[in-house]
């Protein structure tokens, strides 16, 4: 059976049932948000926008808390043309990068298919930009709130949109590569098999170091040779050729491949930009597959997420890419145990409960699973689910002990801040498949002395979890290559950091501005990207308040 017709508004045939509506996550929807301001202009090419940064310095002065307010203004440049975008994932035939191709062709192209629940219409659910709202306001005549899906409140591309391609060690085309991962139900994958049959990855790097010896049996689709300046030549190469084979405006380059070995950091290899450009061309054994992927991306101007544990972004590259202009984000992917972890966390720290033990347990029986299932893969994985609760601990003095307390308690001067026990078992138990199953325990000190614990049990299908937060990465990080800022009228308008921070809602060990705090409580990351689109509109996210509920 083929695929249904690409444009799911064709009317139906005379023997033909009416077609199933299209899922409103996948809606193509007209809007755009006009705001009535003197601070807000647009023109056919852009939206510009001023905001005034509200902050504040604070000081302790003996018992007094000096506040002194701040403010900086800002002008946004949002450029309103919707760029053709093209996504190549590094493993690309692996679980994640099949399923996100699957995705992307059955909304493409309205594949509906049959479960035992009845028939079902392709969608963008798990997106946070494609399925979830906004509050933009009240409405007057109502008084009621006004919601508007994210994904409507800038101009932004439709997944449908996106072409994919990439690379991959195994040379299986995507749907043995769909087949092989078990994660979409059989009718849809029967149908959708001659779209993923024409879907080839693209030789991929392999340095067996830096991967489970376990993944060689899968290594057939490789690039020949062994200097690495030839590699990076041949990555720019791909790069390059697929842009303008596909004639895209913009290209995301996205590591969804096995996870890595720590890198070390090596003064002259890789701490700086100059000793890793050198270290590439002398093939050093201590650069990683991702990070030479990462230098390709960046000398070809174009975005790089990473959405593995590993430390891809060594110094020299966050350095490249800082003389590039060129965006980078990471790292790995926040999708199950980790999202949870940095909800309940926030939640008991700041209602002043106090956790002192958290334990989580995962199995899963996917390829990843199998990767990790070897000691130096697992230790990247166990380094990045770790640090997710240390802001927020950090955050409360009251609680958890800081490290000058702690160190003038115990006499030791290196003593850490005080912080619960944290535990991180990953098992691979291959009959799971891609469903995995997470098990989290909480045990918290409440008043009195008093012990509470919290335990959850999460089974998922790991893929279905990943595969919108890899759409929402790449389509945030394409918008954020049109917005541009200048602090001045004077001034001209220049491009974003290079890091791009605003993505760390959707990633477990979120890659900051270096000499800045990271970020893990999933609250104020959702808020911080939230102001910052309604930044780029001249609007400021203070509605919350709700004084008018509060006041005569």
């Amino acid at each position: 059976m083929a695929p249904h017709a690409t444009d799911p508004a064709a009317p139906a045939g005379p023997y033909e049932p009416a077609r199933p509506a299209v899922h409103p996550t996948a809606e193509r929807r007209e809007t755009v948000v006009l705001v009535d301001s003197d601070r807000t202009a647009y023109t056919d090419e852009a939206i510009t926008a001023k905001f005034t940064y509200r902050g504040a310095a604070v000081t302790r002065e003996g018992s007094a808390v000096r506040v002194t307010p701040t403010k900086e203004e800002f002008e946004f440049r949002t450029q309103r043309k919707v760029p053709k975008l093209g996504v190549m994932i590094i493993g690309l035939g692996g679980n994640n990068g099949s399923t996100f191709t699957a995705t992307i062709l059955a909304n493409k192209h309205h594949v509906t298919w049959q479960t035992k629940e009845g028939l079902q219409v392709p969608d963008y659910v798990g997106s946070m930009l494609r399925a979830s709202t906004v509050r933009m306001g009240t409405d007057p005549s109502t008084g009621k709130d006004f919601h508007l899906p994210v994904c409507d409140l800038l101009p932004m591309v439709h997944p449908n949109d996106i072409v994919v391609g990439g690379w991959d060690i195994s040379g299986a085309p995507l749907d043995e590569a769909m087949r092989r991962a078990e994660v979409l139900p059989y009718d849809l994958q029967r149908q959708l098999t001659p779209l993923m049959a024409s879907v080839r990855p693209l030789p991929s790097i392999y340095y067996p170091s830096f991967i489970a010896a376990n993944q060689g049996a899968r290594a057939d689709n490789v690039i020949p040779g062994l200097g690495k300046k030839d590699h990076l030549a041949h990555i720019r190469k791909d790069i390059r050729e697929f842009k303008a084979a596909h004639q895209l405006d913009q290209l995301i380059v996205f590591w969804s491949a096995n996870t890595e070995r720590y890198s070390a950091i090596i003064p002259g290899v890789n701490d700086t930009k100059e000793a890793l450009l050198a270290s590439i061309d002398a093939s050093h054994p201590e650069v990683s597959p991702s990070t030479l992927f990462g230098v390709a991306a960046v000398l070809e101007g174009v975005p790089y997420i990473n959405g593995a544990p590993q430390n891809t972004f060594v110094p020299g590259l966050i350095q490249l890419a800082e003389q590039r202009k060129a965006f980078i984000a990471g790292d790995d992917l926040k999708s199950g145990q980790t999202k949870m972890k940095s909800v309940l966390a926030e939640f008991l720290v700041n209602a002043g409960i106090k956790p002192l033990s958290i334990a989580s347990y995962n199995h899963l029986g996917n390829n990843d699973g199998y990767n990790l299932s070897a000691e130096p893969q697992f230790k990247s994985k166990e380094i990045s689910k770790s640090s997710v609760v240390d802001d927020m601990v950090a955050a409360n003095h009251l609680l958890y002990k800081p490290a000058k307390e702690m160190a003038k308690e115990t006499g030791d001067p290196k003593a850490k801040a005080e912080h619960p026990d944290h535990i991180i078992v990953i098992k691979y138990v291959p009959a799971v498949g891609d469903s995995k199953r997470a098990l989290d325990e909480y045990y918290s000190r409440i008043l009195m002395g008093g012990r509470s614990t919290i335990s959850i049990i999460n089974e998922c299908e790991d893929s279905l979890l990943a595969t919108p937060l890899i759409l929402d990465l790449c389509l945030l990080a394409e918008l954020l290559t049109r917005v541009q800022y200048r602090t001045a009228p004077t001034e001209d308008f220049q491009p974003l950091y290079a890091v791009l921070s605003l993505l760390s809602y959707m990633l477990k060990a979120p890659l900051v501005k270096p000499g800045t705090d990271v970020v893990n409580a999933l609250s104020r990351q959702r808020a911080a990207l939230e102001q910052f689109l309604k930044a780029c509109l001249g609007l400021d996210n203070s509605s919350d308040l709700l004084l008018e509920t509060r006041t005569w």
